[in-house]
């Protein structure tokens, strides 16, 4: 499946609002072809089949529709129609998916046609095609459909805008155990715009997809844990929450955790493998990773003082939008031979930066 990175607008929204003070603004340290379509689907759908096997946990809120899981039919044979969409034959995928919709009115077929209209895969990139699917299969009790077609409404996609209706389609797959959709309703209820603010329903909701190990939600969990939003505020709990996720590579997870580990909140102090984790996320161009690897390269707290590289991932930082006054004055003070040699090595990352308006 295409992996999706650009989040719906209210879940930035609601996280914005909620966490203000974010975990990350602290510092380690106090100084720092077309196919053909298919034919119409029959009038009187068939029974709803039983919610499909847990897939893998993916991020949700995100601008297109969650995969969705390939399995058995119900009559226990191969699903050759999954089969081919995973193995990225999709006019494979498209032609045996719209046979079972024929033969059967299949609604696992319907969403898997949502998701090759929605992504351009095998057919010709069609949104208002797509939502047309994924309501069909949606109606005859498919939660994958259900979650796509709620993202859609919140992405405004295929012609679809209603929050309210977004709202429906996420609660009514998280009860069918989505976990993607458990996490976009607890968002919700953070929010407080579809439903009255309810910080200890979204705790309840972000378990359930913690429970299916969604990192998003994690870190979502992570943060009402350290504020003390709708649960006791417990740091090691928060911490806990934070590695787990950072160990699903959940970029903002992984920089908070390297600060709980860095300043020993919520956990045992482990400055030198703080530091692995700044680095490690900073050579994956997080600015804020980049801006706490240069401050500990100053300080030599996890890591050998290094001046030239401090100002190099200082300058990588800044550019990207991490400015540092404390990094600024420690430049400052530098001779202009360290200055022009952390200038060259940040050089080649400069260049690679979008421009900043």
């Amino acid at each position: 499946m295409t992996e999706r990175n650009h989040r719906w607008t209210a879940a930035v929204a609601a996280v914005a609002i909620l966490f203000a003070a974010p975990l990350h603004a602290q510092a380690p340290v106090e100084s720092a072809g077309p196919a053909t379509r298919p034919a119409a689907v029959p009038a009187t759908p068939p029974a709803p089949r039983p919610p499909a096997a847990k897939r893998p946990a993916v991020p949700a809120s995100t601008a297109a529709p969650a995969p969705v899981a390939a399995g058995p039919t119900r009559q226990g044979e191969p699903d050759l129609a999954y089969g081919a969409y995973q193995r990225g034959y999709f006019l494979t995928a498209f032609a045996e998916a719209t046979k079972r919709v024929n033969e059967r009115g299949d609604p696992r077929s319907m969403t898997l046609i949502g998701e090759l209209y929605a992504n351009g895969l095998g057919v010709k990139q069609d949104d208002v095609e797509a939502a047309r699917w994924y309501r069909l299969a949606a109606d005859r009790g498919d939660r994958d459909a259900m979650f796509a077609l709620g993202v859609f409404h919140m992405a405004r996609r295929g012609g679809l805008h209603e929050r309210p209706e977004a709202a429906r389609l996420f609660a009514s797959a998280a009860k069918l155990g989505h976990a993607a959709a458990a996490y976009d309703l607890g968002l919700l209820y953070l929010e407080g715009q579809e439903f009255p603010q309810d910080f200890g329903r979204a705790a309840e909701l972000f378990r359930i997809a913690v429970a299916a190990g969604n990192p998003e939600a994690q870190y979502a969990l992570a943060n009402l844990y350290k504020e003390g939003k709708g649960v006791t505020k417990d740091l090691v709990e928060s911490t806990r929450l934070l590695g787990a996720a950072a160990l699903a590579e959940y970029p903002d997870a992984e920089v908070e955790y390297a600060i709980a580990l860095y300043n020993g909140t919520g956990i045992a102090k482990d400055e030198a493998r703080a530091t692995t984790l700044f680095r490690r996320a900073a050579l994956r161009g997080n600015p804020i990773a980049q801006d706490r690897l240069a401050r500990i390269l100053t300080m030599g707290r996890g890591a050998p003082v290094n001046p030239v590289e401090a100002i190099k991932w200082h300058l990588i930082a800044k550019a990207g939008g991490d400015g540092d006054p404390y990094l600024d004055a420690y430049a400052a003070q530098q001779t202009p031979e360290v200055r022009a040699a952390a200038e060259k090595a940040a050089r080649p990352w400069l260049a690679g930066l979008p421009r900043r308006s």
